[in-house]
């Protein structure tokens, strides 16, 4: 029962939109479904952006939408470092792969990073990658073994 709401995106502040779309839709088969600007009193208000000039891009891959956001003004803050897994607040984006060598060597070649120090083996033979977007936004790729006899 949805009580007459739904999910539509999750947001993301990104230093350049170009890059950002770039990547998702490139490194991680994304497609571009739309597009805005902004910069009206009511936005600005809603988000707590006072004078706020911002672009948005809409993503879409798996029934899984998000929003890119990329201020003009005031400008972007904050850095590419990937934030704490234990911090309050939206975490990272996880992906169920096929091949997570294939996958991380794509991301890494259309600007995320690999956190080498994050790979990991599980119990079962399947492997976990922890790599960041070219914003430091935190991904995580988790390997999908097929099961014997597939």
């Amino acid at each position: 029962m949805t009580n007459g709401h739904r999910l539509t995106h999750i947001g993301i502040c990104v230093q350049d939109l170009a890059v950002a779309v770039e990547f998702y839709c490139t490194a991680l088969g994304f497609e571009k479904i739309g597009d805005m600007h902004v910069d009206d009193d009511a936005s600005a208000r809603l988000l707590a952006v006072p004078g706020l000039v911002l672009d948005l891009v809409y993503l879409h891959r798996d029934g899984f939408r998000i929003e890119l956001l990329s201020y003009t003004h005031p400008e972007t803050t904050g850095d590419a470092t990937p934030r704490a897994m234990n911090a309050v607040g939206l975490t990272h984006l996880s992906f169920r792969v096929d091949d997570v060598d294939a996958l991380s060597a794509t991301i890494v070649e259309h600007g995320g990073h690999l956190l080498a120090d994050r790979t990991v083996t599980f119990g079962g033979g399947n492997r976990g990658l922890m790599l960041t977007d070219p914003d430091g936004n935190l991904l995580e790729l988790i390997e999908r073994i097929a099961p014997a006899g597939d």
